[in-house]
């Protein structure tokens, strides 16, 4: 069986859809990061673009840790797989690309000296990154000499000084970032934190103003479910395409990539001319709003209760009669009302959701979902309950039994391993949050027989929740009563009330 290597993929003999090399001159793009997520998104985009002959980008990938890729990456020329599946607009999706965008991966730990080559090249023009959501913080560390700094941020200041230097602080020498975390500001907050370590590290004025007056820091929204390795189906998948490839990586077809910056930045980057859904704005917020409220809230209000159900996939929750219509109802009824984008708009997006959970090909695992649900019900549920309660005088029904259904999660009790755990028809199940949080909900449910009572209790938290909830119209009296439902009749049954 064939090894992925250039040579073959010159001769024509890799079967898969590629770029053929370009006589554009090169667009330089630092990537810190090289897992599934920007390998499907960002690599893929670029490669995209590349083919339609609208840029020629070359990426340097960059172990964000220690331990990464660069090996296995080396191993196969710097190529990869995307394979994409699912349905889009109602129809079957599956294509596989080869991406050969990639021109290097480093291991900048112990390879920090060509990290500093990378950002000296006058060349380089972008850098993206996703380091998680915790990797945009700032920890305090200290600048050495020829070491890899860990915190994120202080490797992107390190690396600012060593181009500041290199091209003696230059207006044209600024770069542009493009943070792919999925914290909200994750620009502003990267722009922040780099200026927190400059000042920290004591570094020049000058230095200081130049980050300031030119390098751009963009605020970005990402939004591609990529599953990743396909573990199960690999050796199947190496024998249909004819070569083994370890760092293939599966996504969905959908994409969004909304960048915040200005708008003559989008002509140097032009993945929204290759038909891609990239959208440079001087507003992100609604786009935010949209996808909160929308995918991340619907997620969030039915997860919970479909898992106490006895589903386990967000699928089977477009499969099960009862669950698909209590998600239908909230989404298109309660949610997609008050998303502050014009209706047509906002109902298609709301579709192509639908369209998305029932991917086959994704497997996503609500009690990963229910992660953090406290926060997440406060974040993404709780501003279109208040929006519907001003309009309507009272809270939604269908949102208000969300709640209802994560104060029934949430109903557990310590196990011998010291884990907290709730109980379904199915076995246990780890509850995952705060440690306060789980202490509150512990204290309220311990011993508890009135679930009117818990229900009124734990709404009035305000560590729970950042407000009192029993002051939201009806949301008390409608989530008491619906945890009186689950608790008489089960999850299911209740939730077909509703």
């Amino acid at each position: 069986m064939n090894c992925l290597n250039r040579v073959k993929l010159a001769e024509g003999k890799l079967a898969v859809e590629s770029s053929a090399p370009s006589s554009l001159k090169p667009t330089r793009i630092l990537q810190i990061g090289d897992g599934n997520f920007l390998r499907a998104f960002v690599d893929w985009m670029v490669d995209v673009a590349n083919g339609a002959g609208l840029m020629n980008g070359e990426i340097i990938m960059a172990q964000p840790l220690e331990r990464g890729v660069a090996e296995l990456m080396k191993a196969q020329d710097q190529l990869f797989t995307v394979l994409l599946r699912g349905v889009h607009n109602g129809q079957p999706v599956q294509s596989k690309r080869l991406v050969s965008c990639i021109k290097d991966t480093l291991n900048p730990y112990s390879q920090w000296e060509a990290m500093l080559a990378t950002v000296q090249d006058p060349a380089l023009r972008f850098v993206v990154s996703n380091t998680t959501e915790a990797g945009i913080a700032y920890v305090e560390e200290a600048l050495v000499d020829g070491k890899c700094p860990t915190n994120f941020p202080a490797k992107a200041t390190a690396l600012l000084l060593a181009r500041f230097k290199a091209f003696s602080g230059s207006p044209e020498s600024g770069l542009v970032f493009l943070p792919c975390e999925l914290i909200e500001a994750n620009g502003s907050k990267l722009r922040q934190y780099v200026l927190q370590f400059a000042e920290a590290w004591k570094l020049p004025a000058e230095f200081v103003a130049w980050v300031k007056d030119h390098n751009v820091f963009c605020n970005t929204l990402v939004d591609r479910i990529v599953p990743g390795f396909p573990a199960a189906e690999a050796e199947a998948l190496y024998a249909e395409f004819g070569y083994k490839d370890p760092l293939m990586v599966t996504a969905e077809p959908f994409l969004l990539w909304v960048i915040e910056g200005p708008a003559k930045i989008a002509e140097e980057l032009p993945l929204h001319k290759a038909g891609l859904d990239v959208v440079w704005t001087d507003d992100l917020q609604p786009y935010r709003t949209r996808k909160v409220r929308i995918l991340n809230g619907a997620h969030t209000a039915s997860s919970l209760a479909s898992y106490c159900a006895g589903l386990d996939t967000v699928r089977e929750m477009t499969e099960d009669s009862v669950v698909s219509k209590y998600l239908n109802k909230v989404m298109f009824e309660e949610i997609v009302p008050f998303v502050p984008l014009p209706d047509a708009e906002r109902k298609a997006y709301a579709e192509t959701i639908m369209e998305r959970f029932a991917n086959p090909h994704i497997r996503h695992e609500l009690i990963s979902i229910a992660l953090n649900s406290v926060s997440k019900w406060q974040v993404r549920v709780l501003p279109t309950v208040k929006d519907y309660a001003a309009k309507h005088g009272k809270a939604p029904a269908g949102l208000s039994f969300s709640l209802a259904a994560l104060l029934n999660f949430y109903r557990g009790q310590s196990a011998a391993n010291g884990d907290y755990e709730g109980q379904r028809e199915k076995g246990s199940y780890p509850i995952k949050d705060n440690a306060d949080i789980l202490t509150i909900m512990d204290a309220a449910w311990r011993g508890a027989d009135d679930v009117t009572k818990v229900a009124a209790t734990l709404l009035a938290d305000t560590r729970l929740w950042g407000e009192d909830l029993t002051k939201v119209p009806g949301l008390a009296e409608q989530t008491a009563n619906a945890l009186a439902r689950i608790k008489a009749v089960g999850v299911e049954a209740a939730m077909s009330e509703v």
